[in-house]
């Protein structure tokens, strides 16, 4: 079921309708576990993104992860296959994660926004994408905050800058807070969290093989504190 597939209707107690409220509470569900979260996303209207996106990316992996990866949204393969981190810059993931001694089978993998935003361009309109707002990012957090009290991972990785924004708060850059074990926001003996590029930022850099080595590295330190 997509955004598309669910009748309109306002965000509850908002008298807003759907996507006006920049909001997905409304969208939550009052109990269960990551199932019932993914089933109650995919009717997700909180934000305007879902008018656009094929369908609601939820994460995936390990229930039980002692390791959760959150990076920023889906992508073009992503949102037509309704899982995150399939497409070229999660293949990359994948390699850098074995590279680190990580198993991605033991991880769970999510971004800060559920639904690809993005732009037509060229000959074929080919969807770019294009970065999340703060107010999008912001709608959407309730599903990442979800994800990591059900998951309750050891330590989380944020995959660049939305990401980290989205966890660390307002206040994050990616080149001051890379690679060093931080503390989760608010959360006394809470998940530590380990920063770095968002692999597609590896796969657009100038010099790659530097970028990628930086990733492995960023990674093996999650991989450590594990």
């Amino acid at each position: 079921m997509t955004g598309k597939d669910t009748p309109d209707r306002p965000a509850e107690g908002t008298g807003e309708g759907p996507g006006e409220g920049y909001d997905a509470t409304p969208y939550l569900p009052r109990t269960g576990g990551l199932a019932a979260y993914r089933r109650a996303a995919a009717g997700c209207r909180g934000c305007p993104l879902f008018a656009e996106a094929t369908a609601t990316v939820f994460g995936r992996g390990d229930p039980a992860a002692r390791l959760l990866l959150v990076g920023e949204q889906p992508g073009d393969q992503e949102d037509r296959q309704g899982e995150p981190f399939v497409g070229p810059a999660g293949r990359l993931l994948a390699k850098a994660l074995r590279e680190a001694g990580i198993d991605e089978e033991d991880a769970y993998l999510t971004n800060a926004v559920k639904h690809f935003k993005f732009t037509r361009s060229g000959p074929g309109k080919r969807r770019i994408h294009k970065a999340p707002s703060l107010r999008e990012m912001t709608a959407c957090r309730p599903w990442l905050e979800a994800e990591l009290r059900l998951v309750d991972p050891s330590v989380v990785v944020v995959l660049g800058a939305t990401a980290g924004k989205a966890v660390l708060g307002r206040g994050f850059r990616v080149g001051a807070d890379r690679g060093a074990l931080l503390p989760m926001p608010g959360a006394d003996g809470g998940p530590q969290v380990v920063a770095t590029l968002h692999p597609s930022a590896v796969l657009r850099a100038d010099d790659r093989e530097s970028a990628y080595a930086g990733l492995v590295a960023d990674l093996r330190v999650a991989a450590g504190a594990l």
